[in-house]
């Protein structure tokens, strides 16, 4: 089990810090700027107003809110409490100049501002539609055994609730966790499909309702485009840049991410796909290289990359692997 969680949570530091050059760019401007594309990890370009602070091989939001998420967890024995990972979000985005600089999500960022002002942010929470739930939620899928469908979605809602509580919001979060989750314990990428169809059901019963797509028939859409285009790299992600999208519109980033972890099955391939995608790059690097490491574990994962995540990034990755290590075999997992 060490091998998995080192492979989700060096993953999606590879993933996050893999996209982070052509975060929100168009496709156009990325293949333009970067010559083509993405293959190793770059400076942040000075030309691109919220990647223009992270140096080669540093992390984002994604990535730094999900250990935000684990410390709140680890402060409170593991059990979700909704002022105390406030209470953490607030400290890291103030510290990181995150309301300044332009780091967080639309969602995240109001909700957030609304709290600093001891307000109840539900009325943002209850409309949101953004990933910001999806983006840090990886390390939730190592904590359960397997086809804890129900538990996995409540303790995904109680996670979350800080900043996002629509149904759409919920669900792209349960659906990461969840594919992760199975990612862990299944070999057989389609058992993988129908455990996130199947929490995507229930993750709709537990948040506030929204206008919004069938996160399950998008994701359907998706894998057909991943077989249609198998071994044709660019060509799938330039259809599923065009049908799918790669916008921080959760209904639209998460989809095109599990998918680009479907097609990829590997930590390494998935990273290029997602940099070179155009769009939110690194939350879905983050969210599709999460995926992967559960399923490969950090052995088939480029020891370069998790080298370079290990000198840039000041942050003691063992800590968190042991955390989680200690807990699982507390439950019995």
């Amino acid at each position: 089990m060490k091998n998995k969680i080192e492979g989700v949570i060096y993953g999606m530091a590879i993933g996050d810090a893999m996209g982070m050059p052509a975060e929100l760019w168009g496709r156009n401007k990325v293949r333009n700027f970067f010559k083509d594309y993405i293959t190793e990890f770059l400076d942040g370009p000075q030309e691109n107003d919220i990647a223009k602070n992270y140096k080669k091989g540093q992390f984002t939001d994604d990535t730094a809110q999900a250990l935000v998420i684990l410390d709140s967890l680890f402060e409170n024995n593991f059990i979700p409490d909704k002022k105390i990972i406030a209470k953490n979000l607030l400290i890291w985005a103030e510290k990181n100049n995150a309301f300044e600089q332009n780091i967080l999500g639309p969602t995240s960022k109001e909700a957030l501002k609304m709290i600093k002002n001891n307000l109840e942010p539900i009325e943002i929470t209850k409309k949101a539609l953004s990933n910001g739930s999806a983006m840090r939620i990886a390390p939730i899928g190592l904590l359960f055994k397997k086809n804890q469908h129900q538990q996995l979605v409540d303790y995904v809602f109680k996670v979350s609730q800080v900043t996002h509580t629509s149904d759409i919001t919920i669900s792209g979060a349960s659906i990461i966790a969840m594919c992760v989750n199975s990612a862990l314990y299944k070999t057989n990428f389609e058992e993988i499909l129908e455990d996130l169809y199947l929490v995507d059901k229930l993750a709709l019963q537990v948040g506030s309702e929204t206008y919004s797509p069938s996160m399950t028939k998008r994701i359907k859409l998706a894998i057909e485009i991943a077989n249609h285009f198998k071994g044709k790299d660019i060509e799938f992600i330039d259809e599923l840049y065009d049908v799918i999208g790669a916008g921080v519109n959760i209904s639209e980033s998460v989809p095109t991410a599990v998918a680009i972890a479907y097609y990829a099955k590997n930590v390494n391939k998935a990273a290029f796909l997602a940099a070179n995608l155009a769009g939110d790059t690194d939350t879905i690097g983050a969210m599709a290289c999460a995926i992967c490491g559960a399923y490969t574990g950090i052995e088939e994962i480029d020891k370069n990359f998790v080298k370079i995540i290990k000198e840039s990034n000041k942050v003691n990755f063992d800590f968190y692997i042991k955390k989680i290590e200690t807990y699982l075999k507390e439950k019995g997992i």
